[in-house]
């Protein structure tokens, strides 16, 4: 309740005519020269610091980043799996920090359950430079919303950071996006459509574990679906009502998970393309596809192109979605 009345009076605030805050920086996200704003996803690192089974997660996030020149990197969960989790996390993050890239860190399931809780990572975080992590204020995670702007300062893409959290109860059965978020989300969704004059801004969701409607869509044969699907969707068996909301406030237009290391598809259902990243580990953990990430291109125009990155520099699947109409539809690239 606490967290819902403060973003509540932090859209109060800013509707009376304040700039909405790029949270942790001083640095602006906005299209370069050329119109273009590139996001790089990297997901399940599934760090172990000191197994050379790791070298090869830690060169994936390099090479990708040396062929990409990303504006934005968002990692999606399962990052530092080993203690020590501090410095495993360290590890990782300051390949991202030290290139002078924009990051933020959604958390999964897996990064709390070593010596480190989720809020003493987060805060470990904060201390790196172009972090994008606001101040959590001694409460816990935060979901967090980062704006792509135009020169005017307006938002052209709204891109929501949230925790999928890890299991229920200490039980193998996973946690849900919770009432309280989807609140959240709710409200910030309406203050940026106020802003925008009543017509929603196109936003991104990113989050780790994926919600039901991954497994409903892939499991439709009328469903366009590109790339690849080789196991199961593992989301909460819970449907907390999240891609609902999102359909009713008309602004996420894509979805970005990880989790599932076999998959890196994406998908459109009712709408909203439901897209998985790319796995970006090593050896430390199951998979069957070489690592990489996924790339999202945002334009200035509206359209979103994505595509997978892979280590050795191969591209995959380019798609482009156009996040300004409401065709519900995206084309494949060459």
């Amino acid at each position: 309740m606490k967290k819902l009345i403060t973003v509540v009076f932090l859209s109060v605030v800013l509707l009376a005519g304040f700039a909405f805050p790029v949270y942790g920086t001083s640095r602006d996200l906005k299209f370069n020269e050329a119109g273009q704003f590139k996001i790089v996803q990297f997901t399940d690192v599934h760090y172990v610091k000191g197994d050379p089974k790791s070298d090869g997660a830690l060169e994936c996030i390099r090479e990708v980043l040396r062929f990409e020149k990303p504006d934005l990197v968002i990692f999606t969960g399962d990052v530092s799996c080993c203690a020590p989790a501090l410095e495993g996390m360290r590890d990782v993050v300051e390949i991202v920090s030290q290139a002078g890239v924009p990051f933020y860190v959604c958390f999964g399931n897996h990064d709390r359950e070593y010596d480190a809780t989720n809020e003493q990572l987060y805060d470990m975080i904060r201390t790196l430079p172009s972090n994008l992590h606001p101040d959590r204020n001694g409460g816990p995670v935060p979901d967090i919303d980062l704006c792509v702007r135009n020169d005017d300062g307006s938002p052209a893409f709204v891109l929501y950071c949230i925790d999928s959290h890890s299991y229920k109860w200490d039980t193998d059965e996973y946690e849900w996006i919770t009432g309280e978020q989807i609140d959240s989300y709710r409200t910030r969704s309406a203050h940026y459509t106020a802003l925008n004059g009543g017509t929603p801004v196109p936003s991104l969701a990113f989050f780790h574990i994926p919600i039901p409607e991954y497994a409903l869509a892939a499991g439709d044969q009328d469903a366009d679906l590109v790339g690849t699907r080789m196991e199961k969707c593992y989301c909460p068996k819970h449907n907390s009502g999240f891609f609902s909301a999102m359909k009713e406030c008309e602004d996420v237009r894509a979805v970005f998970v990880g989790h599932d290391h076999d998959n890196d598809y994406c998908v459109m259902w009712q709408g909203i393309m439901l897209a998985y990243g790319r796995f970006s580990g090593g050896g430390t953990t199951y998979g069957h596809l070489s690592n990489g990430a996924r790339v999202i291109l945002l334009n200035e125009n509206g359209a979103m192109d994505t595509w997978v990155r892979l280590r050795d520099g191969r591209r995959l699947n380019p798609l482009r979605l156009d996040c300004a109409g409401t065709t519900g539809k995206f084309v494949q690239l060459d």
